[in-house]
């Protein structure tokens, strides 16, 4: 059962009584429920305490004029949408220019016509509800929109994490790997922007980013045989040579994705990742032989995550590291193979990774 029609709440403000009688009478005869007050004060208070629909307003009265409470009424934001109409005696062009430029809708001088006052009662009400009618739909249409963009992000998410997946199992067979590196990349991120000297390097946007990337670091193994890729003993330097490129294989991959949709900025980080996990602090890994600062940021992070992961875990080629020689070995890459703030922010969250490599079991 729908709920039965409000009338109108219209409130008259004018310090003359026979003024307020006379067009509370008429708008209440015509349907409207009526709110007369004799000063802007009383206005001003009322209009707080129960916004009305629409304001009948006289411009000169004692101690707060008609401009003054417009100008009041535009700068409450509760009350700012409240459409005003001036109803005055003064008849010169430059006071209803006034009352236009302290935000009134309109101006209907005295004497009037009460036909005139209600059609424009009237249309101004008929306005006021479809700007909040159409409001009410901008607003549901943004959440159905917010609702079906990241339900497609989510969608593109889960379907490059799977083609992720795919290729990590050529060489992996732990279930978790991709999800422990996401959060390892995460809690590194996160450290770093707590420290003053990245807090401008590393934003929120970036730690999102940096989380949903990760998994693509090493999808350029796709391109990598499996006489390589599962080999249970030391590559020689030829067939390590063909392992390298899988860095250039996933940069090259994700680089015809981005130019197809340039904006997905976690793609964009992907590419970077991809191609540059392998880069060393001081300047000997590959593909580019990237030192230092030149070697991106989020590369420099997924490096030590990687790592810490690879350590961690059991491979055709080896036994897991539990996490003290696991640590070891990073700490004592930095500086060389790792960047040191990279380093210092794993050792700040060395617990962490521990506990969820241990409760992440695969």
């Amino acid at each position: 059962m729908s709920e039965p029609i409000r009338p109108s709440n219209i409130m008259i403000v004018d310090d003359t009584p026979q003024n307020l009688r006379l067009l509370g009478d008429l708008l209440k005869q015509s349907g409207y429920r009526v709110r007369p007050l004799p000063s802007g004060a009383l206005a001003l208070r009322a209009a707080e305490a129960e916004p009305p629909d629409l304001i009948l307003l006289d411009i000169n009265m004692p101690a707060m004029d008609g401009f003054e409470v417009c100008k009041k009424l535009k700068n409450n934001e509760r009350l700012r949408d409240i459409p005003v109409i001036f109803i005055s005696a003064l008849n010169d062009t430059q006071d209803k220019v006034s009352a236009f430029n302290v935000g009134g809708q309109d101006y209907i001088t005295k004497p009037f016509q009460f036909d005139e006052v209600l059609a424009r009662v009237r249309t101004h009400l008929k306005i006021e509800q479809l700007q909040r009618e159409l409001a009410h739909h901008n607003r549901e249409l943004e959440v159905r929109v917010a609702e079906q963009v990241r339900e497609i992000s989510d969608s593109q998410v889960a379907t490059i994490i799977a083609l992720a997946k795919l290729a990590e199992s050529r060489d992996d067979d732990t279930g978790k790997h991709i999800e422990r590196v996401q959060i390892f990349c995460r809690l590194i991120a996160e450290r770093m922007s707590e420290i003053g000297m990245f807090r401008d390097r590393i934003d929120r946007a970036f730690i999102e980013n940096i989380f949903y990337a990760a998994p693509l670091h090493d999808v350029g193994k796709v391109g990598i045989s499996d006489l390589i890729l599962l080999k249970p003993g030391k590559l020689t330097p030829e067939e390590f040579e063909i392992m390298k490129t899988h860095s250039m294989i996933g940069w090259k991959t994700l680089q015809a994705v981005c130019e197809k949709y340039p904006r997905n900025s976690f793609l964009a980080m992907g590419r970077v990742v991809a191609r540059h996990h392998h880069e060393r602090w001081d300047g000997n890994g590959y593909p580019d032989k990237l030192k230092g600062d030149a070697i991106p940021l989020e590369a420099r992070i997924m490096a030590v995550a990687d790592v810490y992961e690879a350590l961690r875990a059991r491979r055709c080629y080896k036994e897991p590291f539990d996490h003290e020689k696991s640590r070891r070995i990073l700490t004592e890459g930095g500086g060389t193979q790792f960047d040191p703030a990279v380093i210092d922010a794993f050792l700040a969250r060395e617990k962490e990774f521990d506990r969820i490599r241990t409760e992440m079991l695969d």
